[in-house]
């Protein structure tokens, strides 16, 4: 099977103390591939003094969209955590609101500040290398990871069609000039940013950029979980054996992707590695997408990521998203195939021992990883447990088991989320 996968101890650690450093963004607007590893540590960004608060009107600003009725904070709810705010599979948009896009929304918080650069990760010593296998990519923001600085990303759906839908930066810049927001811009940007259409976009993107990255809504560590690990909260009995099951390594094997244990300098977890994986999420019908029987989203293999289209075992390939909050989340995985958290846990632990349960059954057989062309269909991850276990087998956890993991998962919920959800 894959050897992507597969993971070594060594790498735990060093991406665990990735995950500790403090505000990581490139500036690199290049691609790495295999042969040029970088750095998984990236430069800090220069500062606009007021661009901060410029980004946070930016965001809340539906009048910069062709359809008038759509901000970022329509998708990024700031009452759910920056995620989505209901339960649709992927959110509306485009001129007429109408248009759909094929990915789940994901959440903006935690992960923004302490996402290193796209790489791939290679052991620096040569025992180390001749003992393990290659290993996937790690870092950038997205769900395929292709953008390396925070303001690219901001700016891309500016322009999206199927999300805020401005035609051109041209397009764009005109609707940033008549914004209750331009005199601010040229305040803190310049008269000359907001003249170009090209500056304009770009340093819209840095405003939102440095909203995310600086204000405390998206990293407020409110969590009764991070209360414990301080000492100040006691988790109950079935916290912690929800705990216990996400960890073991025989078991949910969770801790492995979804880091728990405090960094290096003592900052909490972010409950991501930042890597990608392969889990075979079935194919989610209601996406417009998925009409056409011959499309499928490869996540690194495109098609929204064109560069690393060649690398034919990272097909399938998706980021490993953050757990804060994940129990106030209505809509789970990269296409947003299931709509609770217990349905997308039991599909983790019963894949492969109630196959029947989750994919389509055609003349009485059962299309498993319907959501990748045949021929990749290797590369789904069944190396690490859960995902080794056979059909007829017993799942890695029962119900009561997942309903204890949902337990210690909503010690994850930031205070003003779980407000949200009252």
């Amino acid at each position: 099977m894959n050897p992507l996968i597969q993971r070594k101890a060594w790498l735990l650690l060093l991406v665990a103390g990735v995950a500790s450093a403090t505000a990581l963004v490139t500036t690199s607007h290049t691609q790495p591939t295999a042969s040029q590893p970088q750095s998984a540590v990236s430069t800090t960004p220069k500062q606009w003094p007021g661009a901060a608060d410029l980004g946070k009107q930016l965001f809340f600003d539906r009048s910069l969209s062709a359809s008038g009725q759509q901000a970022c904070a329509s998708c990024h709810s700031a009452s759910q955590a920056y995620g989505p705010p209901n339960a649709l599979s992927v959110q509306p948009g485009g001129p007429d609101m109408q248009h759909q896009g094929m990915r789940a929304v994901p959440t903006l918080r935690y992960v923004l500040n302490r996402t290193p650069a796209w790489h791939v990760e290679s052991p620096s010593s040569l025992m180390e290398r001749l003992e393990s296998q290659e290993l996937p990519p790690t870092g950038g923001f997205t769900w395929d990871g292709r953008f390396d600085a925070l303001h690219d990303q901001a700016a891309f759906p500016l322009l999206n069609p199927d999300e805020m839908a401005n035609t051109s930066p041209a397009d764009f810049a005109a609707r940033l000039r008549r914004s209750p927001n331009a005199a601010a811009f040229k305040k803190v940007f310049g008269e000359q940013a907001l003249k170009g259409d090209q500056d304009a976009l770009h340093f819209a993107g840095v405003a939102l950029a440095q909203f995310q990255l600086n204000d405390a809504s998206f990293h407020p560590y409110s969590s009764k979980f991070d209360a414990w690990m301080d000492g100040k909260a006691t988790l109950t009995h079935q916290e912690l054996h929800g705990k216990q099951l996400f960890d073991d390594p025989k078991s949910g094997n969770c801790a492995s992707c979804h880091f728990d244990t405090k960094g290096a300098d003592g900052t909490h977890p972010l409950f991501t590695d930042y890597q990608f994986e392969v889990l075979g999420v079935p194919r989610n019908n209601k996406l417009a997408v998925n009409r056409d029987p011959k499309f499928f989203d490869m996540g690194l293999c495109g098609p929204l990521r064109q560069d690393q289209s060649k690398q034919k075992t990272w097909c399938g390939m998706f980021r490993t998203p953050t757990l804060r909050n994940v129990a106030t989340r209505q809509v789970f995985f990269h296409n947003g195939q299931y709509h609770d958290l217990k349905t997308a846990l039991q599909f983790y632990v019963q894949r492969d021992t109630q196959p029947q349960r989750w994919y389509p059954v055609h003349k009485g057989k059962i299309d498993k990883f319907n959501d990748l062309p045949t021929a990749l269909r290797d590369n789904v991850d069944t190396n690490d447990e859960p995902l080794t276990r056979k059909r007829g087998g017993n799942p890695a956890w029962n119900d009561q088991q997942i309903d204890d993991v949902i337990a210690f998962l909503k010690t994850l919920n930031d205070a003003d989320a779980q407000m949200a959800q009252k």
